[in-house]
């Protein structure tokens, strides 16, 4: 009974999951024993025995049936069972049974490693991927320069279709993917590519990349180029050190390419409109309820510059938190296609004492004007889907031959010659 005690508490502090962050209430079994005095019902009995009310000892019934799992593994299982990583597998479904793709649990290894993502350095085969819930396809968006995928002839728009003998990639189990390609440098790991009609297998050495996150230059015209491919690590300050230098050099006008980028980090969205917005809302939150926030704002002082935003279907979350904001108070035109529409945020938090963390969607957010983005994305202002065969393998910066770039350029040249796009 003592043991059935003990996992039981254990299962309960790992459903406890908010527990583990001072912006949300303490958990239940933290209340239970908040109270130390000598007459507390927590602290009475002796030796081994805990005394809880029938309140709480009900509703920790409802997670007898994981114990009695838990039992049954000590009982019947071909190897001796690991309760931890069972625990952590517990965490994980709590999660996922709340049928959100953007809520999971992160295992101590998983939360290191997405720190260590977000500073931009990592040793794997140098691909950014974008996996899509609704087809289920993972596509290479972006080959880092000097990777071990680029040297092999790895193109973007390639999908990624199996990793070693065995797993077959989707967007459920990208993750799982991603976690074998990463490893030690100078080892291998076999992957395979569809390239139209094509299999592609290839044996990939892992390598240490440094990912930047922004890419500039200065095109004809005075007119600024910026590639901002996502919301991580130090993009705002790597994005206004862009922008400061290609205004220095004369640029009119910027074209923020948003092209694939997925998001990340809210603040840094917030933090680049706020280069090209005086006071005002950037975005607003409405929580469970219908509570709004309305804190995410812009200073006063904005760079002199039109604005032309490039986005496609892959243009998620904080691409379109910016996209928005400054389509709504900046007069950006928007080119390219419709965006994705994932309209809600996320907080990422750790849990526990063991490393752990976990991601969980908090609120819907909405542009300054209260257009609601989730699951309807934003629509350009000029439509221009990719041509048929296109796909983006091409240099950066290539208006020649990036045809929604060279719309892009073309638009620009309109509204800096004050015609309208």
């Amino acid at each position: 009974m003592n043991k059935k005690i003990l996992l039981l508490l254990s299962l309960v502090l790992c459903a406890c999951l908010l527990s583990g962050c001072a912006m949300f209430p303490p958990s239940r079994l933290e209340t239970m024993f908040r109270d130390t005095t000598e007459d507390s019902a927590a602290t009475k009995g002796n030796g081994d025995t805990v005394t809880i009310s029938r309140e709480l000892y009900e509703q920790y019934q409802q997670f007898d049936e994981l114990l009695e799992l838990m039992d049954a593994a000590d009982a019947y299982y071909v190897k001796d069972p690991d309760h931890q990583e069972m625990l952590y597998g517990a965490a994980a479904g709590l999660l996922a049974g709340l049928g959100d793709p953007y809520t999971f649990y992160y295992d101590p290894e998983a939360y290191q490693q997405m720190q260590e993502d977000d500073e931009g350095n990592y040793a794997g085969i140098g691909v950014m991927i974008s996996g899509d819930y609704r087809t289920g396809l993972c596509t290479i968006t972006r080959v880092f320069k000097g990777s071990p995928s680029e040297a092999a002839g790895v193109m973007r728009g390639d999908i990624l279709y199996k990793v070693g003998d065995d797993l077959t990639v989707t967007a459920e189990n990208l993750q799982e993917a991603v976690d074998i390609m990463r490893g030690i440098p100078g080892t291998e790991v076999d992957v395979t590519f569809i390239r139209g009609t094509d299999e592609i297998r290839l044996t990939l050495p892992r390598a240490l990349v440094h990912v930047n996150q922004v890419e500039s230059t200065l095109l004809e015209d005075g007119i600024g180029y910026i590639a901002l491919y996502q919301f991580a690590g130090e993009c705002d300050k790597e994005f206004e050190a862009a922008l400061n230098d290609l205004t220095a050099k004369g640029a009119k006008g910027i074209i923020i390419d948003l092209r694939d980028n997925p998001g990340g980090w809210t603040d840094a969205a917030q933090n680049i409109a706020d280069l090209f917005l005086d006071a005002g809302e950037v975005y607003y939150l409405k929580y469970r309820g219908g509570y709004e926030e309305h804190t995410y704002r812009s200073k006063k002082g904005r760079a002199d510059v039109k604005l032309v935003m490039l986005v496609n279907e892959n243009s998620a979350s904080s691409s379109e938190i910016l996209t928005g904001a400054l389509k709504d108070r900046a007069d950006a035109t928007v080119v390219g296609v419709n965006t994705f529409g994932k309209g809600i945020v996320q907080a990422v938090l750790p849990v526990g004492d063991k490393g752990a963390g976990f991601q969980i969607t908090i609120a819907e957010y909405f542009t300054p004007s209260g257009y609601a983005v989730h699951e309807k994305g934003i629509a350009p202002d000029v439509e221009v889907p990719l041509k048929e065969g296109d796909k983006g393998m091409y240099d950066f910066a290539d208006p020649t031959n990036d045809y929604q770039l060279g719309t892009a350029v073309e638009t620009m040249r309109k509204k800096l010659n004050g015609e309208t796009p």
